[in-house]
């Protein structure tokens, strides 16, 4: 059994409707854990349906942290100019720009990172075990896990949101495609920190929009 206040409390966690949250809690005999893993594996499955279909609408969305220390530009689709306009998904991009000015990402996802790259990391990362004294039959696991870790900080959709650090950005557009029934991609972004790259004093500006996320 359960009342009306797990269903809202379902929904809280999972942004998902409140039928969808009664059926669930109907399905997992009122577990609020398993229902919300119900639906969490709904949801990713539901939201690769529409992976397929074309997202050519959206906006191009601007963030410049107070005093003009960062700059983001981001452009993120959608199918329709009517969602494109709407308050939440504006609401959403936005939180993308800041994301990204927060967290500096080099790429949207795994695919993007050249392979030269990964490999170098990965041969960095396994003699730094090997140095540890791991044991040579559990090395490769460690390099993998230690290889996703290294996604996740270079990788926009694999980075924990900051919001919410529980889910990450993929989960997030994955909620959000489903919020509003349409498929949602970022597409590119740039990123411009004052003075990257000038021999001078490094100011954590990255931390100051963090913070203010927060807020």
């Amino acid at each position: 059994m359960f009342t009306a206040e797990d269903v809202k409390e379902l929904r809280n966690r999972t942004n998902a409707g409140m039928m969808d949250c009664k059926k669930a809690l109907e399905e997992c005999d009122g577990n609020l854990e398993k229902a919300a893993e119900y639906l969490r594996e709904k949801g990713m499955a539901a939201a690769a349906k529409k992976s397929g279909r074309i997202a050519a609408e959206g906006v191009v969305q601007s963030y410049i942290h107070m005093g003009g220390k960062i700059g983001v530009l981001v452009e993120v689709n959608c199918e329709t100019d009517f969602v494109a306009r709407s308050e939440q998904f504006l609401s959403f991009v936005k939180d993308i720009a800041m994301q990204i000015a927060a967290s500096n990402p080099r790429y949207i996802n795994e695919s993007e990172v050249p392979s030269e790259e990964v490999d170098k990391e990965r041969e960095i990362i396994r003699v730094q075990t090997l140095n540890e004294g791991k044991p040579e039959n559990v090395v490769d696991r460690i390099v993998d896990g230690r290889i996703s870790k290294f996604y996740s900080e270079i990788c926009l959709l694999n980075q924990p949101f900051v919001k919410d650090p529980s889910i990450t950005v993929n989960e997030l557009v994955n909620r959000m495609t489903l919020t509003i029934g349409e498929k949602i991609s970022i597409r590119r972004f740039t990123r411009y920190e004052m003075g990257e790259g000038l021999e001078k004093r490094k100011d954590d500006f990255a931390s100051e929009v963090l913070g203010q996320m927060k807020a």
